[in-house]
């Protein structure tokens, strides 16, 4: 892994904090998700950091040669941040954003049908806390996001958050697997494989799929760690089970199954600037992506399955709570 901007972010948000707690909440984070990733970032640069102190952490020698350096060069990244925002920002220029979600196109779809005229770009980025940065600094105009119970998107001024739909999450297994065979595949019995599981430090998906395994009395072994194609050839392979979004498709070598009484969930959230373009075309925007994500779900045998023996959570766009027993 290389070292990236975003990694001096973090290491100066703990330092200005004092403690690693404190970090995490100004982060958004959770202490382990931050612990580990400081590890990460010290291994990547060669020593410690900082020293662990029952009232906090202090910085090392090394640690201070280091927060002087990304305080020098942090300022001029945001003033260059800011400098390519209002430039690309161009008149008629629409900047879509994404996550590993299948609604990407018809957002793009939407946005070309609602403004004709527009040249319409994106990007996709594994972590939704860094598409909403985006918005609310003014780089992107609108976003595909996505997040699950007790992590729900923070609220960022000047950006419109609402959720389309929320869906539960699936088992992705090997086709040969002696679980494949199941109609809906109990977690626990899921969790007594090996797991090929996301980055802990793109966003909290990992830190979910951990504390519901933990409630149904199972810490599951994951040797792997990987993400999108790489993590389908995984577990193609036969080494691995995973999670997936209901609307993964299912693909040559692997199956897509139920979980037992859906302990585990996900929301797809669409977002946009308001004092963007698209802010007068919203609703409309949203309706289109919803026409989207039912032309999804029909040509997804499981997942409309699903959907057809559970239609108390099949609602488009989301209505009431935004997750089950919420």
């Amino acid at each position: 892994m290389d070292l990236e901007v975003r990694h001096l972010r973090v290491v100066c948000a703990i330092a200005e904090a004092g403690s690693l707690t404190r970090a995490a909440a100004c982060l958004r984070m959770t202490q382990p998700g931050l612990s580990t990733q400081l590890r990460r970032i010290e291994n990547m640069l060669g020593g410690a950091l900082f020293d662990r102190r029952r009232a906090g952490v202090v910085p090392t020698a090394f640690g201070e040669f280091v927060l002087a350096r990304a305080r020098a060069i942090l300022p001029g990244v945001d003033a260059l941040l800011a400098d390519t925002a209002r430039r690309q920002a161009a008149p008629g220029r629409i900047r879509i954003g994404s996550v590993g979600a299948p609604l990407l196109a018809h957002l793009v779809l939407a946005t070309r049908r609602f403004l004709p005229q527009a040249e319409v770009t994106s990007r996709c980025r594994y972590s939704p806390f860094a598409l909403l940065d985006d918005l609310a600094a003014g780089r992107l105009e609108a976003a595909v996001l996505g997040d699950h119970p007790g992590q729900e998107l923070p609220p960022h001024e000047g950006v419109a958050l609402v959720p389309l739909v929320t869906e539960p999450v699936f088992a992705l297994l090997p086709a040969a697997h002696p679980l494949a065979a199941s109609a809906a595949v109990p977690l626990a019995r899921l969790a007594d494989h090996p797991w090929a599981v996301p980055r802990a430090d793109t966003d909290r998906t990992r830190e979910y799929w951990s504390s519901a395994c933990a409630a149904a009395g199972r810490r599951p072994a994951a040797p792997y760690e990987a993400e999108g194609r790489q993590l389908i050839e995984l577990v193609r392979a036969g080494l691995a089970v995973s999670l997936c979004q209901a609307t993964f498709s299912e693909t040559p070598g692997v199956v897509v199954r139920p979980l037992a009484g859906n302990p585990l969930w996900y929301r797809h959230v669409l977002a946009w600037h308001r004092d963007g373009p698209l802010a007068e075309h919203g609703d409309a925007m949203l309706g289109a992506v919803a026409a989207g994500y039912l032309d999804i779900v029909a040509a997804n045998p499981v997942y409309a399955r699903w959907r057809r023996r559970h239609p108390e959570a099949a609602r488009l766009p989301s209505a009431g709570p935004s997750f089950p027993g919420a």
